[in-house]
């Protein structure tokens, strides 16, 4: 009888392709992914055309900006599907050095050259003269469910124990949350710790550790909320109306917008809160701007794509053939998941502004790059489903 001769590719990075087609979920992933992707771009395009014209731009510089992107991002999502998913395992501690180095980066004083305050932060490293920017802690969202789930893997008999278990994490989230806060990006910030968390409790964490963590941090949280911006936001965000021309106007006007669209919305491009009313209607409110042209049809459209997104996404994280691709499918998802119900809870006006953008629809091409990265991520463990785990020397690597 012949010998069976298995011409998958091997080695550390290589994803047999006969694993990417396996089962319904890596195809549904990868729909639902240029689905999103593309209502993204219309809706960039009808957001940004005013603003861009406003600063002397052609009305599709944004859009193409963001194309742009996106091409690179299918390549990148391609490249992290082909691969294994057990090769994150080994780049957890690489990924975080690069990440906390590029972020030590941004908040050192001799850096203005290639770290610029914008809007009275600096969250993004200028490369080249290019016009390049590239903004580190959305890599370190990534980076931190990475390094969390190889770490948590080895950590399985200590969840226990507050300091063998909790603790490490803490002190490695901390040396990456707090440099992000003084950007400062505190919303940022606060999700790459919950991020963390969300891995931990995955892998066994006790909730009685969370519950402990939350009542430390509270105090540090609420001293921060103390700055002065972010009180005004929070006083906005409790009575919008008590200062519609300052802090409470960006919610104001999100309200109006959604308001405005009604069932149907008022079409497409016929949108006027992006006419100067509403700020950064490409960015931070984009979903009101989904709301106003496309009504409650387009904004529960946005809804569900993103609920089975982060269904699928869960389904993928149960059926992972081992521990390590179990807790990254539950950190991406997470990450997906949490990003978007905040940034639509922040057009609806159920809490304050936070500035994180809508993933795969808000402009940002790091943040477009890094969910696609993510994503690709997420196919390459759906198409692990149903093989064994890894064995060998590659497995304890």
């Amino acid at each position: 009888m012949p010998r069976r001769v298995d011409l998958a590719p091997s080695g550390p990075l290589a994803l047999p392709i006969t694993g990417i087609g396996k089962g319904w979920e890596p195809a549904a992933l990868m729909t639902l992914t240029l689905v999103l992707l593309s209502l993204g771009l219309v809706t960039l395009y009808s957001a940004s055309a005013f603003f861009a014209q406003r600063q002397a731009l052609p009305d599709y510089y944004y859009v193409v900006r963001q194309a742009t992107g996106a091409a690179l991002g299918l390549i990148v999502l391609g490249l992290c599907a082909w691969m294994r998913h057990d090769v994150w395992r080994r780049l957890a501690w690489p990924m975080l050095a690069v990440v906390w180095i590029l972020l030590l980066l941004l908040i050192s004083p001799d850096t203005e050259a290639i770290a610029p305050t914008v809007n009275g932060a600096r969250r993004w490293i200028r490369v080249g003269r290019v016009g390049v920017t590239l903004q580190p802690s959305e890599l370190a969202k990534v980076a931190i469910v990475v390094w969390t789930a190889a770490l948590a893997v080895k950590k399985q008999e200590h969840f226990t124990s507050l300091r063998r278990g909790l603790v490490p994490f803490l002190v490695v989230w901390a040396a990456v949350v707090i440099p992000i806060a003084v950007e400062p990006d505190l919303s940022t910030a606060v999700l790459v710790g919950l991020l963390g968390c969300a891995v931990v409790f995955a892998a066994g964490g006790r909730i009685a550790h969370f519950v402990l963590l939350g009542l430390l941090a509270a105090p540090i949280l609420y001293r921060q909320l103390g700055v002065s911006f972010r009180a005004q936001r929070v006083m906005a965000f409790l009575d919008p109306s008590a200062d519609l021309g300052g802090a409470g106007f960006q919610v104001h006007q999100s309200l109006v917008a959604l308001g405005s669209g009604g069932v149907a919305g008022v079409g497409f491009g016929q949108g006027r809160q992006k006419l100067g009313f509403l700020p950064e209607a490409h960015t931070d409110f984009i979903f009101a701007m989904i709301g106003e042209e496309w009504g409650l049809v387009g904004v529960s459209a946005i809804v569900l794509l993103y609920m089975l997104l982060v269904l699928i996404g869960f389904r993928v994280a149960a059926r992972a053939p081992d521990l390590f691709g179990k807790l990254l499918a539950v950190g991406i998802a997470s990450m997906i998941a949490m990003q978007a119900i905040l940034h639509m809870s922040v057009g609806l006006g159920l809490v304050p502004p936070t500035g994180l953008p809508l993933p795969l629809i808000s402009y940002g091409r790091s943040n477009l790059l890094v969910t696609m990265a993510s994503l690709g991520i997420l196919i390459s463990i759906a198409g692990a489903s149903g093989r064994p785990p890894p064995t060998g020397r590659r497995a304890r690597a």
